[in-house]
């Protein structure tokens, strides 16, 4: 429970952001009078984009910018799809505020940063990847080239596994050959009255049925653990109407070796930390701070932070569920950001804060989320340190000129709960509490929601979810449950939670964890778990 001054800082805040400006009436007319005096005129839709900025000096810029270059009296965000390279010639001075309007309007599916902090002459932090949103209607034909070439790019993957040999499309099958391989895409799986499997299996030239025998268990149990949608190599023999599968394969995003960084630093991970709900555990969040803030006595470690990864769930959120009202210290949108920009402001200026949505945010639900909006999160937007991205993102950190640096892949996490119990293996084994076998199940099938009903999604033409490269560092949060493993040579790490139990944790027999952190060394790769938990602090504390 926030103490009640608290909420009048908020109202403060809030009266002090329209005083400043940065409400959207004045900037517009700001905007519009600039407009005029250079003779143009500027549509709603981009008047929009450039208000929910707080850098007018960045917005007269472009504008400048565009007037030199173009012949146009209207400017519209065509134009700059048009000009794109204008963005790139603008003073260096000027490099942040005309990289956030990069991103509002959507010049580029994937960004390359770098942010450069006091006393951190190596290892920039750069975003490798991150998602803008797709700027256009979506419609049939949009959702059938998303799969195509989805399935185009794991059918990739496959064919490089030496195992899957004499590979034949599926239309190529005749008469009844044996020792082939094809691959496909999942679209129906039932068991028979024999118990055994049957796939409905599709590629890019026709359909088959693939057929896994209860008698070969090995297979068989790999067979009941595919999802559906997935993309699978299967080796066998068959004829055009069946084919029967001897062996299996999936994507499977691995790593050669594991990275060791020169540079002695380390890296924390939080996600869900709820700020505004009556339920966040504030006291102990405070007691986090002030060790980054090498406040606390004996933790030499905490010098060495210079990454805090934050991964999504920033804020409760309003009307994220029914009557949800009741559950919040402060019910405003901005309110809780403002908050959540207090505490953050706390943090040492050294530490690079890399920053995603989730499900709670102030963004769409559909992934891939973009990243938080400025409109109404303009408080985080003043801390420096911090760099927004999209939900899932690939960030890097760590680099210099003789080491590549560490790929770390940021996704919130919402598909896990399907996984969790829709999966034989994860059903049957408590996954929900056991999050790292979810993310080993999605490195396996390389695409963090391989299955259609598991997010709603946007269909991008390049699908935003498919772990391409795989990343040394694959990080998540939405269960509230702590993990730290190992898959493939790939480190995956679950964050957990800064709110308590909720009445609907209590529903799903969810078991969250408090307050944990995990910490990574970039340079020996050693993995510590840091409590912050107040054992006095909250309803649980009795359990």
């Amino acid at each position: 429970m926030f103490p009640s001054e608290k909420n009048m800082d908020v109202r403060i805040a809030n009266q002090e952001k329209e005083n400043s400006g940065f409400s959207g009436f004045p900037m517009e007319k700001e905007i519009l009078g600039f407009c005029m005096q250079k003779g143009l005129l500027i549509d709603k839709e981009t008047l929009n984009l450039f208000s929910g900025t707080s850098d007018l000096e960045s917005v007269k810029l472009i504008i400048e910018r565009i007037k030199e270059h173009t012949n146009a009296r209207m400017i519209t965000k065509s134009i700059f799809i048009q000009h794109k390279d204008v963005m790139e010639q603008v003073s260096e001075n000027q490099k942040t505020g005309i990289q956030n309007l990069k991103i509002k309007l959507g010049l580029n599916i994937e960004i390359s940063s770098s942010v450069s902090l006091e006393n951190k002459p190596e290892g920039a932090t750069k975003i490798i990847t991150t998602h803008l949103p797709l700027g256009k209607k979506m419609e049939v034909n949009h959702f059938t080239t998303y799969f195509r070439n989805r399935f185009a790019e794991l059918r990739g993957f496959l064919q490089e596994r030496p195992e899957l040999t004499n590979l034949v499309s599926i239309n190529k099958i005749s008469g009844g050959k044996q020792g082939i391989s094809i691959i496909g895409m999942i679209l129906d799986k039932r068991i028979t009255k024999n118990k055994n499997i049957i796939f409905d299996v599709e590629d890019s030239t026709g359909r088959i049925k693939v057929i896994v025998n209860q008698n070969k268990k090995e297979i068989y149990e790999k067979a009941d653990n595919i999802c559906l949608d997935a993309v699978i190599g299967f080796k066998g023999s068959g004829s055009k109407e069946v084919f029967f599968a001897n062996e299996l394969y999936l994507p499977e995003a691995f790593l050669g070796e594991k990275k060791y960084s020169p540079l002695d630093e380390n890296a924390v991970f939080i996600s869900d930390i709820h700020v505004g709900s009556e339920l966040f555990l504030e006291k102990s969040f405070l007691k986090f701070i002030d060790y980054l803030n090498c406040k606390i006595p004996n933790t030499p470690e905490a010098e060495k932070i210079k990454y805090l990864f934050a991964v999504g769930d920033i804020v409760a959120g309003v009307g994220v569920y029914p009557n949800q009202e009741k559950d919040l210290e402060i019910k405003d949108i901005e309110g809780q950001y403002a908050y959540a920009a207090e505490l953050f402001g706390k943090i040492r200026k050294d530490i690079q804060i890399i920053m995603i949505p989730g499900n709670h945010d102030c963004v769409r639900l559909a992934e891939p989320q973009p990243i938080l909006d400025e409109k109404y999160t303009w408080p985080l937007y003043a801390l420096k340190n911090i760099i927004f991205a999209s939900n899932p993102s690939i960030i890097n950190i760590g680099a210099t000129k003789n080491f590549p640096g560490f790929d770390v892949l940021m996704y919130h996490g919402f598909s896990y709960f399907y996984y969790a119990n829709n999966i034989p293996k994860l059903a049957t084994t408590d996954a929900i509490n056991s999050p790292d076998r979810i993310m080993h199940f999605l490195l396996q099938n390389r695409h963090l929601a391989p299955t259609h009903a598991s997010v709603q999604y946007s269909p991008y033409d390049k699908d935003p979810l498919l772990i391409r490269k795989a990343p040394d560092i694959f990080v998540s949060g939405h269960l509230h449950k702590g993990a730290a493993s190992h898959y493939n040579n790939i480190l995956t790490l679950s964050s957990t939670c800064w709110e308590n139990l909720t009445s609907f944790q209590e529903k799903v027999g969810a078991k969250p964890d408090f307050c944990k952190v995990p910490m990574f060394n970039l340079k020996t790769r050693a993995v510590k778990i840091l409590d912050f938990h107040e054992s006095n602090e909250g309803r649980h504390e009795n359990n």
